[in-house]
């Protein structure tokens, strides 16, 4: 009986069969996440008919359990095999243990069981396909090829043994650290040009989100471990949005319309020119941009309806992150998005976007009776606004002279109807969508160059987005994150060439444009807020451990000793040589000098300085700080710059302050 007590079942663990370049890569569940589903195991047994289905990885993706297979919840992506582990095996080439099937795992137990409780070790087990394991003893356990005898006098490489491990505990495979269940926020982040290039070695969408999202958890640990403990906090869910495949699909044909035209030289370069560069074109197009921006916002709000059923107590917000060109499709769509006040006014004035006879009215007063507005004719007669100058007015300009939100939007509906029907237009949406010209329209009946500049104003927000139906979000963002943004390229070449410090996107009041200072892709913002005779350094981003990078700080401490030796000479001047109480009582401690390197004054006051309401007054451009190794050669770290930001911890702690105020 001594004997036998020697003995304990094994510990099981599950894993899942994810395919790297094209080889199969067993990785392990958390610990939390296999205890539920060897529960589930246990509960139902091997005669349970019906499926059963285990939600993990934060409930991302669905184990379904008799079925052995791991499906997405969110996005497509082919299922992966799951395996209940006990037994793993190596090569001696092989630096990790892959695990043996159910089946094999099984097997070897029932032998090893039989070694402990009857002290029979050595025994030679046949697997199939005529591989044999010897269990030597608990600590040396091995496999042999069917190609080879059991001791061979020269044993080469594929003779040679593999190496057995019996439970988890003894393999070193790294078990990835569980997922609070209570989600605080919700993130959508939005790739840019060419997903599949969007990471370093080709990695999509979804493991570059996967990247951002365990730094985030990392960060969580370490920066809000006392909330975390307090159970203040739980974490913050990053989910992928692509639009990408659905541009490039059969359903629009466009990837081999341009591969009919596409030269046959330099096939290499022009198939990744004809996967990236070309979306910035297809976005300037209006017909392509309509899918774009439709597939973003339906994506976008998909998932948020997905994400809700399967959190049904969230009570948190939403943010978006957009990467490159991302960041620009975003920043469109929101600035296009609509006020609940927007909706109510139109309902209340529905029948004002249907009447035919705006264009009838040949005066501003016929025009203002005739839509119930006569006693706001005082404020335009004092402003000496007549039909003219009215039809050159922006929305904006109504707003400076008082008119209210609802009679504001009535007369600027009134105004573009009686522009379309004095051009012929007819129905101006219609016409926007099918413009050749990129819903850029001039009213005037003469012609001018295409250099001139282009009036704007017939555009919702004045920021020169291509003229589309844009759809409406499900819900108003906390914050918009740029990472690596050409928002402020693409608002310049726009004819946008100031932004007014009181513009801010409708329904989300946080921007952030978060850029790596060798990024060639990413633009500033704040000069096109800020006057022109304002020169404002953008805000730097802290590294995560609290401190700036070794150049950074070596640069800041020159710059405080310079100052500290300043000061200390104008108190000798202007003193008594009885030494200063503070000098005299430790001089200046080494937390002082490190709060003075991490945020000097002028730093402080550029912090607090106001920079329009984009940000809701609050600092817009962050620069993150370069690497040591980065300053040897700019162009060389160039490209790589510009898709740091998916493995960055410290964009990635902006984005938790942020949420986490």
């Amino acid at each position: 009986m001594n004997v036998v007590e020697l003995y304990e079942p094994v510990q099981h663990h599950w894993f899942y069969n994810q395919q790297v370049d094209s080889k199969d890569s067993w990785q392990p569940f958390s610990r939390e996440d296999s205890q539920r589903l060897e529960d589930a195991y246990s509960r139902v047994g091997k005669c349970e008919k019906d499926e059963v289905v285990v939600a993990t990885d934060g409930r991302r993706y669905d184990v379904r359990l008799r079925e052995r297979k791991r499906y997405s919840v969110y996005w497509e992506q082919k299922p992966a095999e799951v395996r209940r582990c006990s037994w793993f095996h190596r090569s001696i080439k092989a630096m990790t243990y892959n695990p043996y099937s159910e089946e094999l795992c099984d097997i070897l137990e029932v032998a090893y069981m039989t070694a402990v409780t009857l002290g029979k070790w050595k025994q030679h087990l046949k697997l199939p396909k005529g591989k044999t394991v010897i269990l030597h003893n608990p600590k040396l356990m091995l496999q042999y090829p069917s190609s080879c005898k059991v001791f061979p006098r020269s044993p080469t490489e594929r003779t040679k043994p593999r190496s057995l491990k019996r439970g988890i505990e003894n393999t070193s495979v790294e078990i990835p650290e569980g997922e609070p269940e209570m989600v605080d926020h919700l993130v959508f982040m939005v790739h840019g040009i060419g997903p599949a290039r969007e990471g370093r070695l080709r990695r999509g969408i979804v493991q570059c989100v996967n990247d951002f999202r365990i730094a985030s958890n990392r960060l969580l640990k370490s920066h809000f471990s006392h909330s975390e403990d307090l159970c203040l906090t739980g974490r913050v869910e990053y989910l992928p949005v692509s639009w990408h495949n659905v541009l490039h699909g059969e359903s629009t044909g466009v990837d081999k319309d341009i591969e009919r035209i596409s030269l046959p030289s330099i096939s290499r370069l022009r198939q990744f020119s004809n996967g990236t560069v070309l979306d910035l074109f297809f976005y300037n197009s209006v017909t392509y941009c309509q899918a774009i921006m439709d597939t973003v916002a339906s994506e976008i709000n998909r998932l948020h309806s997905l994400f809700l059923q399967r959190h049904p107590h969230f009570t948190g917000h939403a943010s978006l992150v957009g990467h490159s060109l991302g960041s620009l499709i975003l920043f469109d769509l929101l600035a296009n998005q609509k006020t609940d006040a927007d909706s109510k006014s139109h309902e209340l004035h529905e029948d004002a976007h249907v009447d035919p006879a705006c264009g009838s009215y040949e005066s501003l007063e016929e025009l203002l009776k005739g839509h119930g507005l006569d006693e706001h004719l005082n404020l335009l007669h004092r402003e000496q606004v007549d039909m003219e100058s009215l039809m050159l007015c922006s929305e904006k300009d109504l707003k400076d002279v008082g008119i209210p939100l609802g009679p504001r939007k009535k007369i600027m509906n009134c105004v573009k109807k009686w522009k379309d029907s004095r051009t012929g237009s007819g129905n101006a949406a219609q016409n926007e969508m099918h413009s050749p010209s990129l819903g850029i329209r001039n009213f005037h009946e003469q012609k001018t160059p295409a250099t001139s500049a282009v009036d704007y104003q017939h555009f919702d927000v004045g920021i020169g987005q291509v003229s589309i139906d844009y759809p409406q979000l499900a819900f108003h963002p906390q914050a918009l994150f740029a990472m690596g943004s050409p928002i402020g390229m693409f608002l310049t070449v726009r004819g946008v060439k100031r932004i007014h410090p009181n513009y801010g996107l409708p329904t989300c009041k946080s921007f952030y444009n978060i850029f790596h200072p060798f990024d060639p892709v990413a633009y500033r913002i704040e000069p096109m807020i800020l006057p022109q005779d304002v020169d404002l350094q953008p805000m730097l981003i802290l590294h995560h451990k609290g401190r700036k990078r070794m150049r950074l700080e070596l640069k800041g401490l020159t710059r405080v000793k310079s100052d500290l030796l300043g000061s200390l000479r104008m108190v000798r001047k202007n003193t008594s040589p009885v030494p200063s109480p503070v000098i005299a009582e430790g001089g200046i401690s080494s937390m002082t000098l490190a709060d003075e390197i991490e945020v000097p004054p002028t730093e402080q006051k550029e912090r607090n300085l106001k920079v329009g309401m984009l940000n809701r007054g609050r600092r817009i451009d962050h620069v993150l700080q370069e690497k040591t190794i980065e300053r040897f050669n700019e162009y060389l770290f160039a490209i790589q710059s510009h898709l740091c930001y998916w493995e960055s911890e410290d964009a990635a702690l902006l984005v938790l302050r942020e949420i986490y105020g």
